[in-house]
């Protein structure tokens, strides 16, 4: 709807992610260096770059549709194969000849630059949180899109192509090369395995942008880390009556949980924890051989998050050894503990280089206030390697994300693809007109 105002726009886009970032106090807006203001003066005035930007709001329509064709292909965890053939298609489409599926299942197209100048990724993933068999069909009301996963992170996805097909429908060409990846595994147990084995197997990147949410006013520059762990209780079971006195699983079980349940933790840096599945037990009239608990620990700092995850898995343990010393039977539960969920917590500077190219880009489509914040996404693997990057809205407004009333209204939706693309080029630089912001890491 292309007859709403900016101001409006940003208002609305507190019903998404951002209202979550308002919430949590965000800094304000970084003070933006001479060169970055110098490079982005440079940019907005070039003919080329225009003209992208004109493309991109031309093809807002078009975005739309690969994001409502998307969202009806299912891409469940660990299950994103048929998807991403279907991305890699339209990504060949565009051009993009040498475009590939790689060995974790990410969709890669590259695009050269002139030579000499560094290598960034812009990227969105393919999978959603919801299970094989999933209703994802889109229905509509009004202006308002409805179906799992509609923004999350099909948004991104679509985005990403209008970005693809403005930079190659023009005459714009970069110095640093620009790689497109379309990733797997970001949600659940995925453990970003996707951006995990593309840092892996390419030493070469130099810095990456992720498109997840909406709001182009939300600059994410911090990784909100995660540990997650599958904490099982075996015991020896027995009837409840007859072999009454042997250590049960599940109060083993319940032990650990209520011990976990008093544990306090600093809100500053913010550091979370929940105990968020349980299973166990054979009947009801049988003293549990087995219970699980599906623990998820948080933070923005990695040494609090190390200390949390001590504390909790020591409980665990414990746990076990008070049900054992309740009881005079012989038999005994352990606790076995396995790592199901890595994923690393860093952070930069608030007005870090590229945090402040992640404003100035928002800054030159009219947005005024910001919010910085931290967050799990892709981002959080480079982020952790000292490697610059951010993740930034797909644009338009939503709600719901990650239940089956995830919706999508595509207002001044455009903004999300031309704020990815200016924060795009002034890192690798336009060819006769800027240099690029992004430095190129040691070889």
């Amino acid at each position: 709807m292309k007859t709403c105002s900016l101001s409006a726009a940003v208002a609305a886009i507190l019903l998404s992610g951002s209202a979550l970032a308002q919430s949590t106090g965000a800094p304000l807006a970084p003070s933006i260096s001479a060169p970055v203001e110098a490079a982005f003066s440079r940019m907005l005035a070039a003919p080329s770059v225009k003209a992208a930007l004109a493309a991109i709001e031309a093809d807002d329509e078009r975005t739309l549709r690969d994001q409502i064709e998307l969202t009806e292909i299912p891409a469940p965890p660990f299950k994103e194969a048929v998807k991403a053939a279907e991305y890699l298609k339209r990504v060949k489409a565009l051009g993009f000849a040498d475009a590939k599926i790689d060995s974790e299942g990410n969709v890669i197209a590259r695009r050269a630059g002139k030579g000499g100048g560094p290598t960034l990724v812009v990227s969105a993933h393919l999978d959603t949180v919801f299970p094989e068999g999933t209703d994802v069909k889109v229905k509509k009301q009004g202006e308002r899109y409805s179906a799992p996963g509609i923004y999350d992170d099909n948004r991104g996805l679509a985005a990403l192509l209008s970005v693809m097909r403005a930079m190659q429908s023009g005459a714009l060409k970069t110095v640093g090369d620009v790689w497109f990846v379309a990733t797997t595994g970001e949600e659940e147990l995925g453990d970003l395995r996707g951006v995990k084995a593309l840092f892996r197997d390419n030493k070469n990147i130099d810095g990456f942008i992720s498109l997840d949410g909406l709001g182009i006013d939300r600059v994410v520059n911090a990784a909100t880390g995660s540990r997650r762990f599958k904490i099982s209780f075996i015991g020896p079971g027995g009837h409840s009556f007859a072999a009454f006195g042997m250590p049960s699983a599940t109060h083993a079980m319940g032990r650990a949980i209520a011990k976990m349940a008093d544990v306090e933790t600093p809100s500053e840096p913010k550091t979370t924890y929940t105990v968020g599945t349980v299973k166990g037990g054979t009947s009801v009239n049988a003293i549990a051989a087995d219970a699980e608990i599906g623990l998820d620990m948080r933070s923005n700092s990695a040494a609090e998050l190390a200390k949390l995850e001590e504390k909790m898995l020591a409980i665990a343990r414990a746990a076990a050894d008070e049900e054992n010393a309740r009881w005079k039977q012989p038999g005994r539960v352990k606790a076995e503990i396995k790592l199901v969920g890595d994923r690393p917590a860093g952070a930069q500077a608030r007005d870090s280089l590229i945090t402040q190219v992640g404003v100035r880009a928002a800054q030159s489509l009219g947005v005024k206030d910001f919010y910085i914040v931290a967050s799990s996404t892709d981002s959080n693997t480079p982020i952790s390697m000292g490697i610059p990057a951010l993740t930034l809205g797909g644009g338009g407004v939503g709600g719901g994300s990650h239940s089956p009333g995830e919706w999508y209204s595509p207002l001044n939706a455009w903004r999300g693809p031309q704020n990815t693309l200016l924060a795009a080029l002034a890192l690798v630089g336009v060819d006769g007109v800027t240099e690029p912001l992004l430095a190129k890491r040691p070889r």
